[in-house]
């Protein structure tokens, strides 16, 4: 399955564009960004520049550094949610899907610095910011809807078990992802203990006969 990250800083030169194109430019300039250094250390003066436009005309566009960040988690969750269900529209199961994008040595490809991933890992941090908390629980219940979704397909194909509540299921999901920065931290050959949650996780949602252990 194809990395979910972002390439590097591109060189831009000061064009006239139109509306929306000059807002899109600034959302790719400013996924860039957060996805390297994060939100806190985020530049405006840099997403500005890798653009070719002034700090003032970012601000017209978005509103605000707060309204920007929670733009480019939206775009993000759109981004991971097009690669999924275009790999589930080829024809390819559910828990497939789902293992490809789980598989840790993707997932530290995702979440490093640049990567769509990290993005994710950066707005968990700050679920408590005033400024930001509501917005990035919004962010949140739209990545838990985007893997709800994706499990409903693998239910109504017979890939995932009847039984199982997507919803609940897709918050397991995300709290897996989550938690990967704490037991990076605290956890003992974590190479091991990743393998095996993420395998767990996956045979719980099988049918019975494909490893799982619910409804035939």
């Amino acid at each position: 399955m194809t990395d979910v990250t972002e390439p590097g800083p591109r060189a831009r030169t000061r064009t006239r564009l139109p509306a929306a194109e000059r807002r899109a430019s600034i959302l790719a300039a400013a996924t860039e960004v957060f996805s390297e250094t994060g939100y806190q250390r985020g530049k405006v003066s840099e997403i500005a520049k890798r653009v070719g436009v002034s700090e003032p005309v970012v601000f017209q566009n978005f509103g605000s550094k707060a309204a920007l960040y929670r733009a480019t988690l939206d775009h993000a969750v759109e981004s991971v949610s097009a690669l999924l269900h275009q790999a589930a529209d080829t024809g390819r199961p559910v828990p497939e899907v789902l293992t490809s994008f789980l598989d840790p040595a993707h997932l530290d490809r995702f979440h490093r610095p640049g990567a769509h991933g990290f993005l994710f890992a950066d707005a968990t941090a700050l679920a408590h910011d005033p400024d930001l908390g509501e917005a990035l629980r919004q962010v949140h219940q739209h990545l838990a809807d985007m893997l709800a979704g994706l499990l409903e397909r693998g239910r109504s194909a017979g890939d995932i078990r009847r039984d199982v509540d997507a919803r609940t299921a897709a918050w397991w999901l995300v709290s897996l992802l989550a938690g990967r920065s704490f037991r990076a931290a605290v956890v003992p050959d974590r190479d091991r203990v990743e393998a095996e949650l993420t395998d767990l996780a996956l045979r719980a949602l099988l049918p019975r006969g494909d490893g799982g252990h619910g409804e035939p």
